[in-house]
């Protein structure tokens, strides 16, 4: 399976990079930036936001925005190989497991858990009577005043939008993060636990075919139980700008420079180019949703940890299930750990992107996938150290005759 493998994504991980070794330093610098920004420049963001394609009058493609979810999301598409997939995923063990888990398990345990924390256990601090503003669904034209599941039609500034209470709109972030699974960088967390960077890759880019056809249905399912706006129009259009359009680019960038530049070029030269900018896209885009919920946070700073409880224990969850899944069907170390790890992680990028075009830049649900990103670093690095202090409990990989 190695050798199929590796035709998938072709540049192997080499370990965390500056900028993803202190991704959590960077995104708590963004924090504070964008606080400062809501709160002493609050035009620019505004500004930048107003730059929007716009359905009935109401934005629904922050233009800006865009621009940086795309370039988060195409470094990791032009590195994956779809081609190689179906060849390098025949062994059915650890991939039935992987989309499993994900796509059968992850996402209704991440709704229940977000539940019971936000709307019950932790409803009272966050503010039972707090709400939230987010935009009105794609193509919906209701009247000042209208219900829409949880929430109420009010006029803000001249454009209709939808009030749902505070706790439900942090729900919807958290379901985003749920139904998004295996984040590019899961290819270092595998690679720091010593597991097989074969089994990994192949498992990035089966997951980024599944999300293309799961997102959508998942996401409509889980806000609709949640009793909130299921804007299915601009769900599917998430899905099609923020999965599709930088996969299809990417794959075509990606065969272009191998058939005029060669394979040598393109792995030493066009990725080692593309490293930072994930990353760097990611961090401006934060700083921007960070200056629209600075008030939030500065009138309560703990918003941020009750977010982050639900999310922590969603992902030690998830892990500590594949692992001792992957264990119990007989699975060696080295595809044990990094499916695990790949159910762990959160395809963050995705969830920021959906939750801005669904909901607004400015919304809670925005938010909450941003607390996903803190949190994701110092997490996975936690579930690295014990993979590989728990490696020696598995049986040793049979070795090939």
């Amino acid at each position: 399976m190695t050798q199929d493998a590796a035709a998938c994504i072709d540049k192997q991980p080499k370990g965390l990079s500056l900028f993803e070794r202190y991704l959590t330093v960077w995104v708590g610098l963004c924090i504070i930036v964008g606080i400062l920004m809501g709160r002493f420049a609050p035009q620019v963001a505004q500004k930048l936001d107003a730059m929007a394609i716009t359905s009935h009058g109401a934005p629904v493609v922050s233009v800006p925005i865009a621009a940086c979810l795309f370039f988060m999301m195409f470094p990791i598409m032009v590195k994956i190989d779809f081609a190689e997939v179906l060849k390098a995923g025949q062994s059915l063990k650890p991939v039935g497991l992987t989309l499993i888990v994900n796509w059968a398990v992850k996402p209704f345990t991440m709704y229940a858990i977000s539940l019971l924390f936000l709307g019950w256990l932790l409803n009272g601090l966050i503010g039972p009577d707090a709400m939230d503003i987010i935009k009105m669904p794609l193509g919906l034209d209701l009247p000042v005043g209208a219900e829409h599941g949880a929430g109420t039609v009010v006029m803000v500034d001249g454009i209709k939008a939808l009030q749902v209470p505070l706790w439900r709109s942090y729900l919807a972030g958290c379901v985003l993060l749920g139904i998004a699974p295996c984040t590019a960088m899961v290819l270092v967390w595998g690679y720091l636990a010593k597991g097989n960077d074969g089994h990994t890759l192949v498992m990035v880019a089966i997951n980024s075919l599944a999300m293309l056809l799961l997102y959508g249905p998942l996401g409509g399912l889980l806000l609709g139980v949640g009793r909130l706006p299921v804007p299915w129009e601009a769900l599917l259009l998430s899905v099609g700008i923020y999965v599709a359009l930088p996969l299809v680019t990417g794959a075509m960038v990606r065969a272009l420079l191998i058939r005029t530049k060669g394979k040598v070029w393109f792995d030493s030269r066009f990725l080692h180019l593309l490293t930072p900018v994930t990353i760097v896209a990611l961090l401006v885009t934060l700083v921007l949703l960070f200056s629209f919920k600075g008030a939030v946070i500065l009138d309560n700073p703990l918003t941020i940890l009750w977010i982050a409880i639900p999310l922590f224990i969603q992902t030690v969850l998830i892990f500590a299930l594949t692992y001792r899944l992957a264990k119990a069907i007989g699975l060696s170390y080295p595809d044990a750990a990094p499916s695990a790890m790949i159910g762990a992680s959160n395809h963050f990028e995705v969830a920021i992107a959906t939750a801005v075009m669904l909901f607004g830049l400015s919304s809670g649900a925005a938010l909450a996938t941003v607390v996903g990103v803190l949190i994701e670093v110092p997490v996975m690095l936690m579930l690295v150290r014990y993979c590989l202090r728990t490696q020696s409990t598995f049986a040793p990989r049979p070795t090939p005759a």
